[in-house]
């Protein structure tokens, strides 16, 4: 398995190399603090995905390269909405569930995202393949759980531990071999960090309720 990883960069520029591994701490330390639930998983984001978006944009993987730019954009706006309301932690934006609102408005992006989805690949006559299917679907889970994310939902890491497990084996047919492994250590964080949000909101419910 090593020879394989390692046989796909034998051709591969060194700056290439360099970038994809930024781009791998980066992306780690991003879902690192975003389990801690400080704002530096937004700028360690930012930097990720805009090297992520050259990579997949050399690599002509423009559904991947898409929406890391929606990553990369929500990650400004959950930066402002995490930050915006003070520093003490009464006035910090604090970690929830999502309302019926919510919910309704995250099922829409999904199938909205879905549907865009579908139409790039019918517009430009590509074959929707099994492994296409599970780009799209993967796809329209992120959108909505970078969404959740910037507004603290605890639901945003039930979205990514789903589509971090469907997206590794992407990754790795596609022989993009540091994605597939960083997306391996993905989901194991987004785990811990639903485990650590979870106990923080029983206990603010529990400390309500007395």
């Amino acid at each position: 398995m090593i020879d394989q990883i390692l046989s796909q960069y034998q051709n591969v520029p060194s700056w290439q190399i360099w970038l994809e591994s930024i781009a791998f701490i980066f992306g780690i330390l991003s879902v690192w603090y975003a389990k801690k639930e400080s704002f530096l998983v937004f700028p360690t984001g930012i930097i990720a995905t805009i090297l992520t978006v050259y990579v997949m944009f050399k690599a002509q993987y423009l559904a991947d390269m898409s929406i890391n730019i929606y990553y990369t954009i929500m990650s400004i706006f959950g930066w402002y909405k995490w930050t915006k309301f003070g520093n003490s932690n009464e006035d910090n934006l604090q970690i929830t569930r999502t309302n019926n609102k919510e919910k309704f408005i995250g099922a829409g992006m999904f199938i909205l995202t879905g549907l865009i989805c579908f139409l790039i690949y019918t517009v430009f006559g590509v074959e929707i393949k099994p492994n296409n299917w599970i780009d799209i679907f993967t796809t329209s889970v992120f959108f909505t759980a970078m969404w959740y994310m910037a507004l603290k939902k605890i639901e945003n890491w039930t979205l990514w531990i789903l589509g971090d497990l469907l997206v590794v084996p992407i990754f790795w047919y596609r022989e993009l071999y540091i994605f597939a492994l960083q997306y391996v250590i993905f989901t194991i964080l987004a785990v811990l960090a639903y485990l650590e949000w979870k106990k923080i909101l029983d206990k603010k419910t529990q400390t309500s309720l007395e």
